[in-house]
């Protein structure tokens, strides 16, 4: 290892040399290379706030196993089923308790632009809590109140001026499904893309805004199992003793279950994969452009060292050179332009879009590879040259 350090600062740094010979082509490649990697990375950034923003209430259950309706697509789209399946949950050895929830999207007029647009609306048993959210938690005497619902201060929309008369004390008059509710507190989720925004009450206020809903139909079932029980014991006697009307999910399995819609069964995953695509074929046909530039441009100079003994190895070693170095350059804008926009959109969506060591990682990866794909192509003409051709 030591040998070869000093190897390296023997080195003539060539790469470098001819790269900063010409500026003005040095600055096109890095700014090509930076463009690539912001494309690159507000894709996968959306693609992280895509799961994250639709997958912050399934995390907010409290719960070991959920039940869902055989036909649910995802939190936003649940097909309902009889309560009767969370009683006869209760018959199996292990369970500790059986929740049901109503979910469903609703209509509703924005309390401030009185404007029809669809919220998400959640309604549980109040003296039975479902979520790990200590805001809510802490209003559950509030949503028991007739028509009495509280709003998720992170949804997206024009809300501010409700928000703020509902922190300073007072309640908000506005309808959902043409009846008239009171939003009475406030709690914190953020929005998704699924949903702009979330309401939640007691399971009589959610049955009073649908009453052609029966109240025997549940959108989803939380079961809790006893401590020091095998949950995957108790799953396997769920799912034979209620039936093929409703699946049963891990916590965790119910978070992938979300996930999966999002990333195969909606267009919106593909989109971003498309678009991480496109950016990384970006970057390769730029790079491509300016070292296949700079090959042409010294191809004399390269067919010199071969005449002198060098072998392909080492001047394919210079061009990569070349790679690694536009790679990690045009990295360094890249990233902090990137960093700009995710606190753009995160001010501007309320999407949880933040850059994380692990994306940047990936990204600085594919740029590399990105950089050597190009290299290897624009070396193509340098390995067949013959000296003798070029005198």
């Amino acid at each position: 290892m030591k040998q070869f350090i000093q190897q390296l600062q023997r080195r003539t740094p060539l790469g470098w040399l001819q790269l900063s010979h010409e500026k003005s082509r040095l600055l096109v490649a890095l700014s090509g290379i930076a463009f690539a990697d912001v494309l690159m990375f507000m894709q996968f950034g959306f693609q992280s706030a895509l799961y994250d923003s639709n997958t912050r209430l399934h995390r907010s259950l409290r719960t070991d196993i959920v039940v869902i309706g055989s036909h649910s697509r995802n939190f936003q789209r649940m097909s309902n089923f009889s309560r009767r399946r969370l009683y006869q949950a209760m018959d199996v050895p292990g369970v500790k308790s059986a929740e049901g929830i109503y979910t469903s999207i609703m209509v509703w007029k924005n309390p401030q632009t009185r404007k029809n647009t669809d919220i998400l609306v959640i309604g549980f048993n109040p003296d039975k809590p479902v979520f790990n959210l200590p805001e809510v938690n802490q209003q559950l005497q509030t949503i028991k109140q007739p028509y009495s619902f509280i709003f998720d201060r992170g949804a997206r929309g024009e809300y501010q001026q409700t928000i703020t008369q509902i922190e300073q004390g007072n309640s908000i008059k506005t309808e959902i499904e043409r009846q008239t509710v009171t939003i009475s507190g406030l709690f914190k989720v953020g929005a998704s893309f699924g949903a702009d925004g979330t309401l939640i009450t007691s399971d009589e206020n959610f049955l009073r805004l649908l009453p052609q809903q029966p109240a025997g139909s549940v959108s989803l079932g939380l079961i809790r199992v006893q401590p020091g029980v095998d949950k995957q014991q108790v799953i396997a006697q769920l799912k034979s003793h209620l039936g093929n009307e409703v699946k049963i999910l891990t916590h965790e399995e119910f978070i992938e279950f979300e996930n999966d819609f999002w990333s195969t069964n909606s267009p919106i995953g593909f989109i971003f994969n498309l678009g991480v695509s496109m950016g990384f074929s970006v970057g390769v046909i730029l790079v491509y452009q300016v070292l296949s530039t700079d090959v042409n441009a010294h191809v004399k100079e390269y067919a010199t060292f071969k005449a002198m003994g060098y072998r392909n190895l080492y001047l394919l070693g210079i061009v990569f050179e070349e790679a690694v170095i536009l790679a990690m350059l045009g990295f360094i804008p890249g990233t902090a332009v990137s960093l700009g926009l995710y606190y753009l959109t995160r001010n501007a969506t309320n999407l949880p879009m933040y850059m994380t060591i692990a994306r940047a990682f990936q990204v600085l990866i594919l740029t590399i590879i990105m950089c050597a794909i190009s290299g290897a192509i624009a070396t193509r003409k340098l390995r067949s040259t013959d000296p003798a051709d070029m005198f």
